[in-house]
């Protein structure tokens, strides 16, 4: 059986330009903010699942 695992998802070429127009301090906070977020709004379950799902065990 071949199984699909892990996540998947696609970034339209405008956003990914948007993306490399920043400089390298701009994504790294973006990068700190978005991990804050995301940490202060997920469950404990949720943390484990996206966890699991980062290590393609799902």
């Amino acid at each position: 059986m071949n199984e699909k695992k892990g996540y998947s998802y696609t970034v339209e070429d405008e956003k990914l330009i948007e993306y490399m127009k920043l400089s390298t301090e701009q994504k790294l906070e973006w990068l700190e903010e978005i991990n804050a977020f995301t940490h202060a709004v997920l469950s404990d379950e949720e943390k484990l699942i996206r966890q699991k799902l980062r290590a393609a065990e799902i």
